[in-house]
Parts: structure tokens; sequence; C-alpha cells
């Protein structure tokens, strides 16, 4: 097992048990929940599908997070899974983590989100267009920058700037944004299901064609495995809270608690959003929203069009809230790397003055930004729950691990049902693996790749940085 370096400065512990949660629930709201809904019909085409595939979702989602809550409570340390996954498993699966965390999972997560802000903006600002006017193409990708990609860029610098600045700052508007985009959502599902609710809408989507014509059989379960990719990915980032464990009042009770309300509340409500949309749209509606844009298209059929102006102002509420989360929670996985000698020396440096992984958090937005600029974040987007769902199952590995290899370890919360929970939600997520793989095999495979590339990368940089007090793998 690694040893680790002592910091030069401690963190501040700021962030309470509200803002805790509030980072769940602001790191889980972003776009998904008002753009996915669309691609999942044009998949699934029954109502009853679409409503299943995020159901199912969330259960999986809250197992994970009841499960996560025992290794939150055992190890409450800056880096999350980060350092279950090297304490459960070995620093080599840890530092895989890491290593896809940065690439991939969370910065081309911050760069999707980043860029919905800015489509959203350009629905009050069209001159805000995504034309590439510095750059090329490569096939159906376009390469380079357009109004919209630095509008993105701008709000992670911005966003960057503001968690550098210190913690108290970066949870205090957390706080705040989560709390105004859940009553936005919130708000667009009492509407829908009041006022905006049409009837032609609700006899086409909840009449005989809520379920499939064959009804539910077991040959449509692939079928909403590969659609459940959209549903994951707005359900994701619960985890993230754990990233920032150091920071919190008293992290062995307020994570686990964090992360299972968390994603309750977020559940709930993404269920009731898509019950409001078919209160609201027929399924045709949903499926050819424009730009797949749901939240906007739902708003527009209750209040015309200043329902659309309205949606695009909570959006770019909801997706710079989510991403002020998302930057704030994932440097610390580099900071927690750098102690261990696996990143950059200087990421794991805190800010005199302020107290913040500086230099993690502007690596971060470095790489955020060329992402932006790739113009292949959507396709990114199709792994990121592939290798996000590969750690995800690792972890609780770890979990089983850890109960057989280290007995005595002190528990503060133990995982409810173990290991029956845990089993299921690691057959499950399994499960989803191998489905992805099936049905979704050029960005899964693509995911994997990714994953392994990380294995030479580790052995190459212990060897040349010289992590010479390491155990070995």
């Amino acid at each position: 097992m690694a040893t680790t370096a002592q910091p030069q400065t401690e963190f501040v512990k700021a962030i309470s048990r509200l803002d805790a949660t509030a980072l769940v629930v602001g790191s889980m709201i972003g776009s998904g929940i008002f753009i996915v809904s669309a691609d999942i019909v044009r998949q699934v085409h029954a109502p009853g599908l679409l409503l299943l595939v995020w159901a199912v979702s969330g259960a999986v989602t809250l197992m994970g997070a009841l499960t996560y809550g025992e290794l939150a409570a055992m190890f409450p340390r800056a880096g999350g899974q980060y350092v279950y996954l090297r304490e459960g498993i070995s620093p080599l699966f840890g530092y895989l983590y890491g290593w896809t965390l940065f690439m991939v999972i969370q910065t081309a997560t911050i760069a999707a989100v980043a860029v919905a802000f800015a489509k959203f903006t350009a629905v009050l600002v069209p001159g805000l267009s995504e034309h590439v006017f510095l750059g090329g193409s490569i096939g159906k990708y376009q390469f380079g920058l357009s109004a919209q990609r630095a509008w993105a860029i701008l709000s992670i610098v911005v966003l960057t700037w503001i968690n550098i600045r210190g913690v108290r700052t970066a949870a205090i508007i957390q706080t705040t944004l989560t709390i105004i985009k859940t009553a936005a959502l919130a708000g667009l599902i009492v509407l829908g299901l009041s006022i905006g609710r049409h009837a032609e809408a609700i006899a086409a989507n909840f009449g005989a064609n809520f379920w499939p014509a064959g009804g539910l059989t077991l040959a449509l379960l692939p079928l909403v495995g590969a659609a459940m990719v959209g549903s994951l990915f707005a359900m994701d980032a619960w985890n993230n809270v754990g990233f920032a464990a150091s920071e919190l009042k008293h992290p062995e009770k307020d994570l686990p608690f964090a992360m299972s309300m968390g994603v309750l509340v977020v559940t709930v409500l993404y269920v009731l959003a898509n019950v409001s949309y078919l209160s609201v749209l027929p399924a045709d509606g949903i499926a050819n929203a424009p730009q797949d844009r749901v939240g906007t298209a739902a708003l527009e059929a209750m209040f015309g069009r200043p329902g659309l102006y309205i949606m695009a102002v909570a959006i770019m509420i909801s997706t710079f809230g989510c991403n002020n989360g998302l930057i704030l929670s994932g440097a610390r996985v580099y900071y927690a790397m750098a102690l261990d000698n696996l990143f950059f020396k200087s990421a794991g440096v805190l800010h005199p003055a302020h107290k913040t992984p500086a230099v993690a958090l502007v690596a971060q937005a470095v790489w955020t930004s060329v992402l932006c600029l790739s113009g292949t974040y959507g396709q990114l987007l199709d792994f990121v729950i592939f290798a996000a769902l590969l750690f995800y199952l690792l972890t609780v590995i770890g979990l089983f691990t850890l109960r057989f290899r280290r007995p005595d370890l002190e528990r503060p919360v133990k995982a409810p049902g173990y290991p029956v929970l845990p089993a299921l939600y690691l057959i499950g997520t399994g499960l989803l693996c191998v489905n992805l793989l099936v049905e979704k095999p050029t960005y899964s495979f693509a995911g994997l790749g990714l994953v392994a590339l990380g294995v030479p990368v580790y052995f190459i940089w212990r060897a040349v940085v010289g992590n010479r007090e390491s155990a070995p793998v």
C-alpha cells in the first residue's frame, strides 16, 4: 500500500451535512434530465419503458449509494473512490480510477455540461453560434473554437477561479444554486401534472400504447439496459461528495447520509419529471424535441415562447451549478493522487491562503477546455458511463475484500443488507457492463481500452517519478 506525504496545509472543514447533500443533488442534476429522455424514447418507443428505464436507473444508483456509505465512513479522506479502490484492492486500481477520471469521466462530463450551458444560453443570445470559426473537421467531427465553445470554456474558467478562492464560497454557491434548480425542476413537475396537462398527450401515452405491443418480456431487457446509458449519465456524480471528504465537518456520519438522501431525492424528481413530460407531450413530441431539449419543449407547450426562455434560464442555472460541484470534487482526487506520487507533485500542495488544491483545479480546467474544443464530448459520454460503471463494480469488490482481509477496521456505518444488497448492486452493474459491451461495443470497448492504457502509464510513471516507498501492487 502506498504511503503518503503529509500535506503542507490542512483543508478547511467548511462543508455541512446540508452542503454535502446539496453537493450530491447539485452534481447529479445538470442537463441530462432535460435532454436524454428524447434519446431514450427513440430507443424504447413505449412511454412505460421510458419510466421503467428511469426507475431502474434510480434503484441501481440508490443501491450503490447505500453500499458506498460503509466505505465513505471508513475512509473519510480527500480522494473518495480513489482511496476506496486503493485500500480495497490495490494502488494500481486506485490509479486506474484516477487516470480515467481525469482523462474522461470527470473532465468530459464537465465539458459536456459546459457546452449544454452554452447551448441553452444561445436560446437567449442567438448570436452565440455553434459554428466553428477557428479549426477544422475530421469526418463528422469539428475541432476548434466556436462562440458556444468559447462561452463554455469561460464558464469553466470562472467556476475554477471561484473554487480556487475557497471551499466556503464554492459551498455557498453550490447550496444556493441547488435549491434554485431543484425548485425549478419541482415547478416543472407541478406545472406538467396540473395546468400543463394535455388530454391528447395523456390519452396517447397512458392508454393502450403505454407498454410495447407484446407486453413486458425478458427480450426487452437488453433494450432497456442499453437505453439506461442516458439516464445513468443523468444520475452519475452522486459519489463526488466523497472526493471532498476532508472538507466535511463530520464526514463519517454526513457522507453516507448525503449520498443516500441525495440519490433518493433526485430519483423521485427524475421519475416525476418524466411523468410530467408524458402528461404534456406525446411520445413522438419527446423523441423529436428540437435538439433533444425536452424540458424547454414541455414548457413551451404550456406557455408558448415565454416558456422556452424561462426553461432555458432554469437549465442554465442547473448546468452552472452542476459544474460547480463537479469542478470542486474532481480536483480532490488528483490532489490525493499527487500525495501518493501518482500525479504532478504540485497538485498535492494546497494554496497557502485559500487552502484549496489550486494546481489540481487548474490542470483539470485545462484538460476540460481541450475536450470542449475537441468536438468529441458527445461521443465521450457514451463510454463515460461504461467506465464509471466498471469502477463502481470494482469498488464494491473492494468492499467485500476489505470485510475479508481487514475485518478489524473501524466501520462507523455498515452497508445495509450486507452481503445481499452489495451483491445485488455488483450483479446489476456487472450485467449492465456486459450489456453495453454487446449493445454499444464501439464506445464501451473504447472506454475499456482507455482504462487498460492506464496500466502501462502507471508503471512508467512510478519508474520515472520513483514512488520508492510504495508496496508491491
